[in-house]
């Protein structure tokens, strides 16, 4: 958190970035800050993210790169899955996004797929609203990522030299 905290508003701009492509979004988490901690980092977030309209979530959206598959899935997986994004492109006029945190490798294709057509039924304001809250949680477990991977490396470079 402290180098969270302290970070330039220009490195800050480009880590919270990183985890929702939305400015707005990125400006408010920053905004706030100093945070004692990661929960209230995080619930800055969420109450952030929820606040954003749809021309600031068609902004994150336009960043968002596609759900992939593991790479030993068998070709037809990738095949089926390129159809279901492509519909879903043609449906609502914005990219599939869908949080995966959590699961397993070997979950990811049926989760992934199930999610796909079921959420083509969803009329779209429905969608909207599911889009929201997939975009909510990326940006949450990217933030906790790019949190635990600054802390490692400060850790790394604060860690004594071996034998000395």
């Amino acid at each position: 958190m402290e180098h969270f905290n302290a970070a330039s508003e220009e490195d800050l701009e480009q880590a919270l970035l990183s985890c929702l492509r939305s400015r707005r979004w990125a400006g408010r988490v920053a905004d706030h800050r100093p945070y004692p901690d990661l929960d209230s980092l995080l619930a800055a977030a969420d109450e952030a993210a929820y606040d954003l309209g749809w021309s600031d979530l068609t902004e994150a959206l336009a960043a968002e790169p596609l759900p992939t598959l593991p790479p030993d899935s068998y070709s037809a997986a990738h095949t089926a899955l390129n159809a279901a994004h492509a519909a879903y492109e043609a449906r609502f006029g914005h990219v599939f996004v869908i949080c995966l945190d959590g699961l397993s490798p070997s979950e990811t294709l049926d989760r992934l797929l199930a999610a796909i057509r079921s959420r083509l039924t969803n009329d779209p304001e429905e969608e909207r609203a599911v889009v929201a809250d997939e975009l909510r949680r990326l940006a949450s477990g990217r933030l906790v990522s790019a949190l635990r991977a600054a802390r490692n490396c400060a850790n790394n470079h604060s860690a004594p030299a071996p034998g000395r």
